[in-house]
């Protein structure tokens, strides 16, 4: 990873908690300690933050607390190739102006791609595909209120007058931190309150998820396998799991990474 983005993920990181610690930097980075720490000696002397002991904080302290997890910078460009291919298997399920909702998150947002030629009725909690879409597509946008979370850039808030009880779709598709036997999981409770409140205005939950996902675990589920209709995987999918969604009742897809790159996705 270059300076330049690991200067950006780490001015990042420190805007939404109270102190990140070399330690994160490091799981966020790839980086060295060596290479964090003098990292953190450059941007505490062109004031972008202040040093700390072990770590570093912001210069002004954030409105609002982090969530937890992965910044959405940092997760956007992991398995980017299987992203893309899964988000494309999404949309083909999707028929021009019916409405659909599209959680925040880095498969998600690979969606915004297929979309772009499509006119559908798009409810997101995510910054950047809202954005994407209204400057790339001529999809209608729909965004609920609430707080923007810089890391994830996503909106969430806690209550319930938020619109999003207003908006009815036929299929919602969502990411997750990570796929086991008891469900469907996320790394944070604010998360786990704002998609409950999404799961009940949907008839068919889709989530997309790389291979990868099966083999994260939290201690927090937001619901279990057979609330879930189809999960739209890559080819890295093993046996054992491609089992587990069967005896769930869960329909899989699996989507060719090469046929992905055929077409010319971004």
């Amino acid at each position: 990873m270059h300076e330049k983005e690991r200067h950006r993920i780490i001015a990042s990181a420190v805007q939404d908690r109270p102190v990140v610690t070399v330690a994160d930097l490091v799981a966020l980075t790839g980086a060295s300690e060596a290479t964090i720490r003098r990292d953190i000696a450059t941007l505490h002397v062109q004031k972008k933050l202040r040093r700390v002991r072990g770590g570093a904080e912001a210069l002004a302290p954030p409105p609002f607390p982090g969530l937890a997890g992965r910044p959405f910078e940092v997760n956007r460009g992991l398995a980017q190739s299987q992203k893309q291919a899964i988000a494309r298997a999404a949309v083909a399920l999707c028929e021009d102006g019916e409405p659909i909702i599209v959680n925040g998150g880095t498969t998600t947002f690979q969606m915004v791609h297929p979309l772009a030629g499509r006119r559908l009725q798009v409810f997101t909690n995510s910054f950047p595909i809202a954005e994407h879409l209204l400057k790339h597509s001529k999809n209608a946008v729909l965004v609920p209120g609430g707080a923007i979370y810089r890391e994830q850039q996503i909106i969430l808030s806690p209550f319930d007058g938020d619109m999003s009880r207003n908006f009815y779709a036929r299929r919602m598709f969502m990411g997750a931190h990570g796929l086991g036997p008891l469900g469907l999981m996320e790394a944070d409770p604010l998360l786990i309150q704002a998609e409950e409140k999404l799961l009940g205005q949907t008839d068919e939950l889709i989530v997309l998820a790389d291979s990868t996902k099966f083999r994260n675990r939290s201690a927090l589920v937001l619901c279990p396998l057979d609330r879930i209709d189809t999960v739209i995987t890559d080819e890295g999918i093993g046996d054992r799991e491609a089992a587990m969604l069967e005896a769930a009742d869960v329909r899989l897809i699996v989507a060719p990474v090469g046929a992905a790159a055929k077409t010319g996705s971004d």
